[in-house]
């Protein structure tokens, strides 16, 4: 099977230190691997600036939507109410957990390639007393878009609401203080910025809200509460765990830390981002979204004009050649997206580059 690497929002390309990792079969009783989970809590904690005794953290099988799903069913009651704030696909996945839940909920809309506005949520919050809870994407890998969650977070904070934040695909790439932006909870996943493999997703929560959450979950199996509960006893999950996943995982953040923390990592992921905007503009292929909040993740492209060839005859090209990238998202644009996470360095995106303007000199023709 011909290899190749992963020019996407993650899964990611990963490390073979990582992957190594799971070539052990560990046994979820072991006080050694439940220690491995107390472990990663503790770091995780570190990562987001907080305090133990004000946060904790809670991991929970499955991809980075079970993540959401879990706190959003876990934490709204049923006398709550929760506005979400979507640009994007992930956003509106919020509404559709919400709705599956039979949850009470707005929703405040914006375009794909603008940010929700601070000042607009504040408006809404004011004009509506009912609503508790808000919820939002940090990094809108629809478009790659970065939301200003710190402008969110303070107003959300001054009208006393509890802020969630999807920070898929930031975390561990972005630097997010936390306590000091008011999130009250914010959701990752193993595969996203700390390089880790798919399985599971975590949860960093104010304790005194997750501890008022008891006996409000919709879903056994995502109750927030209980996983926590069961967790802080000696790091034993509830229902099995993704024991290959957590080993590859704690690797993972050791590498985290030996590459320099989240600052160094977010310096790679940015010139990462700089470069390939840049050469690809001199194909005459422009972002989506504009430089101010353009995020350091993923990357939206219009197709050139003229264009003379479809999405899978790219793919496939630049596949056969040792790389992976991703189609649009965007529902009003013929769009194409490039990620720059994972074990990817700017020699990958010089040799990206350089395949693409290959393909478009061998296939941006009319008789395509």
């Amino acid at each position: 099977m011909k290899s190749y690497k992963l020019l996407t929002p993650g899964p990611l390309t990963t490390t073979d230190t990582v992957k190594r990792q799971m070539l052990f079969d560990h046994c979820t009783w072991d006080d050694d691997y439940k220690q491995i989970t107390q472990e990663i809590r503790r770091g995780l904690l570190e990562l987001a600036h907080v305090q133990p005794e004000e946060y904790t953290a809670v991991l929970m099988q499955g991809s980075g939507s079970f993540g959401v799903e879990s706190v959003l069913t876990s934490v709204v009651g049923d006398g709550d109410e929760l506005l979400i704030c979507a640009n994007g696909a992930y956003g509106e996945r919020m509404t559709e957990i919400a709705r599956h839940a039979g949850m009470k909920y707005h929703v405040y809309n914006e375009h794909y390639n603008r940010v929700p506005n601070a000042q607009k949520i504040g408006e809404i919050l004011d004009a509506d007393p009912a609503i508790t809870h808000v919820a939002m994407v940090h990094s809108e890998t629809t478009s790659g878009i970065l939301n200003d969650i710190e402008a969110v977070g303070k107003v959300v904070k001054e009208k006393g609401r509890v802020f969630i934040v999807d920070a898929m695909s930031s975390f561990g790439g972005v630097d997010i203080p936390v306590k000091a932006w008011g999130i009250d909870f914010i959701i990752s996943s193993a595969n996203k910025c700390i390089q880790g493999v798919p399985g599971f997703s975590f949860i960093i929560a104010r304790r005194d809200l997750l501890e008022q959450s008891a006996g409000k979950a919709r879903s056994l199996s995502l109750d927030l509460y209980d996983q926590w509960k069961t967790m802080e006893i000696d790091g034993k999950w509830r229902f099995t765990s993704p024991t290959h996943t957590v080993l590859a995982f704690a690797q993972a953040m050791r590498e985290l830390a030996e590459e320099g923390g989240i600052e160094a990592r977010n310096k790679r992921y940015t010139e990462n981002n700089r470069l390939l905007i840049q050469k690809l503009e001199e194909m005459g292929i422009r972002p989506y979204i504009d430089g101010t909040h353009q995020g350091p993740i993923i990357t939206t492209f219009f197709y050139p004009e003229p264009c003379h060839f479809t999405f899978a005859q790219m793919y496939e090209y630049i596949k056969d050649r040792g790389y992976a990238i991703y189609p649009g998202k965007v529902t009003e644009a013929e769009t194409f997206r490039i990620g720059n996470i994972g074990e990817i360095y700017q020699e990958d995106i010089e040799k990206v580059c350089a395949v693409l303007k290959e393909f478009l000199e061998e296939y941006n023709h009319e008789e395509n």
